[in-house]
């Protein structure tokens, strides 16, 4: 494996395009694309990244904070961009936004037979907790429930951080 640079950035309804036709080939229940239109534009816990890398959206992962604890939604790599490092770094940038916006914990469900993404879950502090049994609808397969309970290990990056400016009423009558 190769280290790819990429650009990590929050994703946009422009990137959709892309991300559906990964959704396709990762995937077999990718997701609608009105699922993730409804992530971006109505989902107050919903945050969703990116990897660019020359212009092309390589991969992607989404999170949910809900209080202090964060849901893992989905990563994914376009096949043409796999083992370079992208998963590792959307999974990277993820975490640390979620430690800066007070999430201590965070889970996600994998597949019994993903074992690449049980492996790099393992490689980041999550640990399998659970099994959902016959999850996923296409095949019945169990999911894996995982948490990374321990955030001590992450450090804290603030894309996600949104300041509120406090008015200037300075000079109102």
């Amino acid at each position: 494996m190769h280290t790819t640079s990429a650009i990590i950035r929050n994703m946009t309804l422009a990137d959709l395009d892309q991300v559906m036709d990964m959704e396709k080939r990762c995937f077999t229940l990718p997701w609608p694309r009105g699922a993730f239109e409804g992530e971006l534009t109505q989902n107050a816990m919903a945050r969703y990244l990116v990897a660019e890398v020359e212009g092309r959206v390589a991969g992607y992962a989404g999170i949910w904070l809900i209080f202090d604890e964060g849901h893992i939604t989905n990563i994914a790599v376009h096949p043409s961009f796999q083992r370079r490092g992208i998963a590792s770094l959307l999974l990277e940038r993820v975490l640390s936004n979620a430690k800066a916006c007070g999430i201590e914990a965070v889970t996600l469900e994998v597949r019994r037979s993903n074992l690449p993404a049980q492996r790099l879950y393992e490689k980041y502090g999550f640990q399998p907790e659970g099994v959902r049994k016959g999850y996923y609808t296409d095949t019945k397969e169990d999911a894996l429930l995982y948490w990374k309970r321990c955030m001590s290990d992450v450090p804290e990056t603030y894309d996600w951080i949104v300041v509120e400016e406090e008015e200037d009423d300075h000079g109102a009558e």
